[in-house]
């Protein structure tokens, strides 16, 4: 049993299901989230009642705190898992003396939109924590997978490989496979832009093509991918690993992807809005559109596809127009 206790910040589908997985395990677990009425609920039957109702939770492992100031001081180590949105507003009242020693560990699969900046750093430049107490949560894995207690894999990535193995050592299950990498900038990266290149897999789900076109997009996608890591953070990666590739192919083509469902109704017409509406759930590829397309500027890097899909989300730009002129760049 692990004598390390455990804040997780967020009350979504991916926050449930790291805290099934933290309690499964034996960690002592303080859950912050807004809505108290779920988490009486919680307590009560065990399973979040709006999101991932299939995860049964050990509650004899669990508190809740609603006072995130409290939540985090009482904590060794903070899993911060809302959307990206909403980080700011999510982490308000917090003072960098919260975090004073603390291990915090992005499981967001997206970027500060204000500043276009990684978690990591915008949680580095405003709680002052060093990059040696930081750490990130990716995949490949689905929160409704871990729900059914299927095989999943996670991917601790971080500058400081002691802090990564002490989180893989908490979350590792017999059905849970966890591997370390020093790769943090790549591996927050790529879990960024796999949610943009799903969102086109999706459209183009939506506009009526086949596997033949979303398996050529999606391995150009890879290869896409694979330059803006390169001018973003030089150094030394296996794209072909499971944090990279593993992830963008999970969420191109799972029926659980948010990202690829949003894209889906993009393509069969709906508006940005309506289908934001419709699915009452973040698809993280939406904003990390815009602050990709904002980057990639800076660097003075051509990405069609992504490109692409900020011209469909942002600029209002028919999709199957996108989609014919991509067409004519894959190979």
């Amino acid at each position: 049993m692990s004598e390390k206790k455990i804040c997780v910040i967020g009350g979504g589908s991916w926050a449930t299901a790291l805290t099934k997985i933290l309690t499964d395990n034996n960690n002592q677990v303080v859950w912050w989230m807004r809505d108290q009425e779920i988490a009486s609920f919680i307590m009560a039957h065990r399973f979040n009642n709006k999101y991932l109702r299939m995860a049964h939770l050990e509650i004899s492992n669990l508190t809740f705190e609603f006072d995130l100031s409290k939540a985090v001081q009482q904590s060794d180590i903070v899993i911060i898992a809302v959307p990206s949105a909403y980080l700011e507003e999510s982490l308000q009242g917090i003072h960098p003396d919260d975090f004073r020693e603390k291990i915090v560990v992005s499981a967001i699969k997206g970027m500060h939109p204000k500043s276009d900046r990684l978690v990591t750093e915008y949680i580095h430049s405003e709680f002052g924590i060093d990059f040696k107490n930081l750490a990130v949560i990716a995949g490949p894995c689905h929160a409704e997978e871990v729900a059914m207690e299927q095989m999943a894999y996670l991917t601790i990535a971080g500058e400081n490989q002691k802090v990564c193995k002490e989180i893989a050592s908490l979350l590792q299950r017999p059905n849970i496979f966890v591997t370390t990498l020093d790769d943090r900038i790549g591996a927050e990266y790529a879990a960024v832009l796999k949610n943009i290149y799903a969102v086109l897999t999706g459209i183009s789900q939506g506009l009526g093509q086949g596997d033949n076109f979303k398996a050529v997009l999606v391995s150009n996608s890879c290869t896409e991918m694979s330059r803006f890591l390169q001018l973003a953070s030089p150094c030394s990666r296996e794209i072909t690993h499971s944090v990279y590739i593993g992830d963008l192919l999970v969420t191109c083509f799972s029926q659980h992807s948010r990202n690829r469902t949003f894209g889906t109704m993009i393509g069969q017409g709906y508006s940005v809005q309506s289908a934001q509406l419709e699915m009452n759930m973040v698809a993280e590829g939406y904003y990390a559109s815009r602050s990709i397309n904002h980057i990639k500027t800076k660097l003075n890097l051509e990405m069609p596809i992504a490109t692409g899909v900020y011209e469909i989300l942002y600029e209002g730009i028919n999709p199957r127009k996108i989609l014919e002129n991509i067409s004519t760049i894959l190979y």
